[in-house]
């Protein structure tokens, strides 16, 4: 293959697979408590302990995923705009 073919094929696939990734699993783990649901501190003597819950996911650890929040925008936009 070619450089510039490859160029050409590799953004369709990468958005392709990022598609089917949002349609198979559309809540990725959250990025603030990297999926725990909440924080980790640590005590006097170092060790840790459980911290305050994640506000951001609220203490399930998950978050829809981008892609998947712009296909549920455009979707309501739609059923709305066609009512």
């Amino acid at each position: 293959m070619t450089p510039a073919l490859l160029a050409i094929a590799i953004p369709p696939t990468v958005t392709l697979c990022y598609l089917a990734l949002c349609a198979s699993s559309p809540f990725g783990p959250c990025r603030r408590c990297r999926g725990m649901g909440h924080e980790l501190k640590t005590d006097r003597r170092g060790r840790l302990k459980r911290g305050k819950d994640c506000r951001r996911c609220k203490a399930t650890g998950r978050r829809i995923r981008i892609g998947r929040h712009l296909f549920n925008l455009a979707t309501r936009l739609h059923r709305d705009g066609t009512r």
